[in-house]
């Protein structure tokens, strides 16, 4: 079934008054149609209570009632029109405000203008253009003002015809001479030309609206997940540094306690070294005496006798070793920042285990692209694992194709958002893994490193170092058997896990990003079966 504004136009629900759409449509007993605030205005400037268009006189003010069918069948005409509906009030054209020519006194709103009579009618000083045979043939047109800008100021006559080749309104005279061999046609023509044009530039911005509303949900929506991420990361670091901080007051309440001890431990040891090295004094003082009366004695026989037992010293430590020591609170410093570092890399395994449980989220599934790969390798059907050969394959060049390295790259390519990936590496022993730009060389040597369009970690002579240019040699206190590659395109953030291990290997922070990445990945030639075990592109399961 056709709809309503198929079938119906504009000015079938037009107020005759204000020229727009109803609004609270109002009958008056003639039959004729008004909004209610219109009709209502215009009673109260008249002198006469009549119908603006038929000049029915009423003897008092009609009752006036809004006709329901009236008004909903405007009201879904405005809905079959859903430019109007999307624009900003503010930003509608609005229609020229002409007042008739011809009205004395309280002038009518026109609803035509002649560009013969170069003159404005309301809907009553109208009727002889309708009625006369001869002001019939005159050409009306919606109110305008400044009719003569519509009149050629050479020839005054009316601007009927488009100049195309120079692009301006030309009246019929203007096409004997000034105007002859030009294209022109009749403004109408040119009109419907423009309006089809017009209709596929309101097209074209309807969609630049319509992507950039998108774009702006996009924002509000990035905005939020931000928001959302940075709560968690936040309410993480709390948990974490909380954990670290009980940790530290438990170390530190525990470490006093310890040093305390020892230093009691060693007053108590000093205050008995004390006690006996003034026993020992006080003995040699008593034999030092008895030395010093007994040399100034006149009995012989008595010097004689007791000298073999006051020459003898008496029995005393040697104290040469003996000391106080306070080595034990340097011990228990030591054993207290152990157990603080091991605290610490507990919490930060946390802190990695939940960041990489977030990261998986953004999981995307990559598989190789055979267009890309060295003649040495050799891919799987499924596209997700390569391993490297003997003998390279007789393959046609392509751009595409890494020709002296034996790297391969991703089916997909990611220009924004974040991506996450996992590879599995275990046996292989010598590996590259990360993201490279679209405009990488594929020819000849490469040098891995951000200049150079390559984002990577890997393993070569049992070393994992990042591809940093220069290059970085990472301490892992495993071996990685799978790793997981998490891109963050906005961010300029490319980072690597070890997925078994739930720890972070090593981040590429700050950087800029300008065309697509690929997943990239170099599995260096299978020497004499060496290196035979593959990369393989594995599901990711949070």
């Amino acid at each position: 079934m056709a709809s309503c504004s198929s079938l119906l136009s504009e000015d079938q629900f037009q107020c005759s008054i204000c020229l727009d759409v109803f609004t609270d449509p109002v009958s008056i007993p003639c039959g004729h149609n008004y909004c209610k605030s219109c009709i209502t205005k215009y009673w109260d400037n008249s002198d006469l209570c009549q119908c603006p268009m038929c000049k029915m006189t009423f003897d008092k003010r009609p009752d006036l009632y809004v006709n329901t069918f009236i008004s909903e069948m405007a009201a879904q005409f405005r809905k079959s029109e859903p430019l109007k509906a999307t624009i900003s009030p503010d930003l509608r054209p609005t229609k020229p405000e002409v007042s008739c020519d011809i009205c004395t006194g309280t002038k009518l709103k026109a609803l035509k203008s002649c560009l013969v009579c170069l003159a404005s009618y309301c809907e009553t000083h109208l009727e002889p253009h309708q009625r006369v045979a001869a002001l019939k043939k005159h050409k009306l047109i919606d109110p305008v003002e400044n009719l003569e800008d519509r009149m050629c100021q050479k020839h005054e006559r009316p601007l009927e015809l488009f100049c195309r080749t120079d692009q301006t309104c030309v009246c019929r005279f203007c096409t004997e001479k000034d105007h002859e061999t030009h294209d022109t046609v009749p403004l109408e023509e040119e009109c419907e030309e423009r309006k089809t044009q017009m209709k596929k530039t309101e097209g074209d911005m309807q969609q630049m609206i319509q992507e950039r509303l998108e774009k702006v949900q996009e924002i509000k929506l990035s905005v939020e997940t931000s928001k959302r991420d940075a709560k968690r990361e936040i309410s993480d670091s709390v948990q974490v540094f909380t954990v670290l901080v009980r940790s530290i007051e438990r170390s530190q309440a525990e470490l006093i306690e310890v040093i305390e001890e020892n230093q009691k431990a060693a007053e108590k040891q000093a205050e008995g070294l004390i006690q006996d090295l003034e026993q020992e004094i006080t003995e040699l003082k008593r034999r030092s005496t008895e030395l010093e009366q007994l040399s100034h004695t006149e009995d012989h026989l008595h010097l004689l006798q007791s000298f073999p037992s006051l020459s003898t010293p008496p029995h005393t430590k040697d104290w040469s070793e003996i000391s106080v020591h306070s080595g034990l609170s340097v011990r228990a410093v030591r054993t207290a920042v152990s157990q603080l570092e091991e605290t610490l890399n507990k919490e930060m395994e946390k802190l990695s285990d939940t960041k990489l449980k977030r990261i998986q989220q953004y999981a995307v599934d990559v598989t190789l692209d055979p267009d890309t790969a060295h003649p040495s390798l050799i891919l799987s059907e499924d596209g997700k694992q390569v391993r490297g050969g003997d003998i390279e394959q007789d393959l046609p060049d392509n751009p595409e194709m890494f020709d002296s390295c034996s790297c391969v790259l991703g089916k997909q390519g990611f220009s924004s958002g974040r991506f996450y990936y996992e590879v599995q590496v275990e046996g292989n022993t010598e590996w590259d893994l990360g993201v490279a730009r679209k405009s990488i060389n594929r020819k000849g040597e490469l040098t891995l490193s951000p200049e150079e369009g390559y984002w990577t970690v890997g393993l070569m002579d049992d070393q994992y170092e990042a591809n940093a240019g220069p290059s970085v040699l990472l301490s892992l206190r495993q071996k990685p058997q799978k790793v997981g590659v998490f891109v963050d395109y906005e961010e300029g953030l490319v980072s690597f896990y070890d997925v078994e291990a739930r720890s972070h290997i090593y981040s590429f922070t700050g950087c800029t990003f300008t065309e697509k990445l690929y997943p990239y990945f170099n599995l260096y030639l299978n020497c004499g079966g060496k290196n035979s075990a593959p990369l393989i592109i594995t599901p990711v399961n949070d």
